[in-house]
């Protein structure tokens, strides 16, 4: 069975504090697991029972994000984009971050695998 791994993407083109970064990378974590407990319940259970890998990349732009996420979803990779509420540091609506997965890691690795660690 192969292994299972959640990918963060966040855009470097925005400037946030490191706590505002702390906070959008966990949004997108905890939103892309429910996603993915909706439509991929399997991916989900063994990915929460095996240790929950995340790995978190960056992007430089709004553009390469979302052509990520329709790569993902032609994968069939479950991928939320995580928009701010802009109480503090951003604009409300700001794109910060994507989550994609957890799911089979050399599925996931077509979509990210290229992408620099953050």
């Amino acid at each position: 069975m192969s292994e299972l791994k959640q990918i963060i993407v966040v855009r470097t083109d925005i400037r946030m504090s490191t706590g505002k970064l702390a906070v959008q990378v966990g949004h997108a974590s905890v939103t892309a697991y429910v996603e993915t407990s909706k439509s991929k319940p399997e991916w989900a259970e063994r990915w929460l029972n095996s240790g929950q890998k995340k790995v978190v990349v960056k992007v430089g732009t709004l553009v390469e994000m979302i052509e990520l996420k329709r790569k993902a979803e032609t994968l069939h990779i479950p991928a939320v984009m995580i928009e701010d509420a802009g109480l503090t540091e951003l604009d409300p609506g700001t794109v910060t971050a994507m989550g994609l997965g957890p799911a089979p890691a050399e599925l996931i690795d077509k979509v990210t695998g290229s992408l620099p660690l953050l």
